[in-house]
């Protein structure tokens, strides 16, 4: 099978016609004789093995192949422009420092910011994990340029959402309490934002609970979790192998969810800033457009 004519030249030039209406006034705006214009569009056609234009006098029209290929073309010249555009532009360089939770980052940013750095080899990136109290703590004392945090769903307020986490109640499957005993929970030290959480939650429905363990990495609560010491709160998406949602049966409140949140750094940031907020905005909309609708259990 001969390759398809997608030369950005032919292209310029049928999008050329498309927006003149003529092959006159698109010989006039790529610069070319109109005989020139007819030659490259018989070559378009004759690889593409379609018309894409309806001859009518001077008037030309488009057939649903040319229709077709004109959204195409379009779309084909703008990433060309975008690529040529970002090749040609000063190299990014300087520093970035990044805030943001430890288990956010662990699951969802690993992989973003290898790309990033990948793609931006003159920009260091100083990533540091901590609780979502602390990470606007520094934020406020100029310690970041760019945090993400934790929070209950605010609509537009301060800060870009990026991400909504849908909670669960987890377990290990074989995990048996009795119903008069207070629920054991694995949970990070204050100030968790899901340490709160699980606890609001629980004296609001009048269920008393206990802490059985506490450890600040997420490693550590899932396998305290797995061994069966009690329940934790984690995001639908960081439930593990061989942990599952328990809320329903130990019959548990339902969780609402939180959000994180990206913030800049008061005033402009820096290129080298801007541009990873961008990336990380980029790729998380796309995960999160890829990823499957999830509603929230109990």
């Amino acid at each position: 099978m001969a390759p398809l004519p997608f030369d950005l030249d032919l292209l310029r030039t049928f999008l050329a016609i498309v927006d003149g209406g003529s092959f006159t006034r698109a010989a006039g705006r790529v610069g070319l004789t109109q005989s020139s214009v007819s030659l490259q569009i018989r070559r378009l056609e004759r690889g593409l093995g379609k018309p894409v234009f309806v001859r009518e006098g001077r008037a030309v029209h488009l057939t649903a192949e040319g229709e077709m290929l004109a959204d195409a073309a379009r779309r084909m010249l703008a990433l060309a422009d975008a690529i040529h555009a970002r090749i040609g532009e000063e190299e990014v360089a300087g520093t970035v420092r990044l805030g943001t939770p430890e288990d956010f980052a662990t699951v969802h940013l690993a992989d973003v910011l290898a790309r990033f750095a990948r793609s931006h080899p003159r920009v260091a990136l100083e990533v540091h994990c901590d609780f979502t109290v602390n990470l606007l703590d520094g934020f406020a004392k100029g310690a970041f340029d760019l945090i993400l945090f934790k929070r209950e769903p605010q609509g537009r307020m301060d800060g870009l959402h990026v991400w909504q986490e849908v909670l669960e109640w987890v377990a290990a499957p074989d995990l048996a309490i009795r119903v008069d005993d207070p629920l054991p929970l694995v949970l990070a030290p204050p100030p968790d934002v899901y340490r709160r959480r699980a606890i609001a939650a629980l004296d609001a429905a009048g269920r008393p609970w206990r802490i059985a363990f506490t450890s600040p990495s997420l490693a550590g609560l899932q396998a305290a979790v797995h061994a069966g010491l009690g329940v934790t709160v984690l995001p639908s998406e960081m439930v593990p192998t061989g942990l599952s949602p328990a809320g329903a049966a130990l019959g548990l409140p339902a969780l609402p969810p939180t959000e994180i949140v990206l913030r800049h750094a008061s005033g402009d940031p820096s290129r080298a800033a801007a541009r990873l907020a961008d990336h990380i905005v980029q790729s998380l909309e796309a995960a999160r457009a890829a990823a499957p609708a999830q509603a929230p259990r109990r």
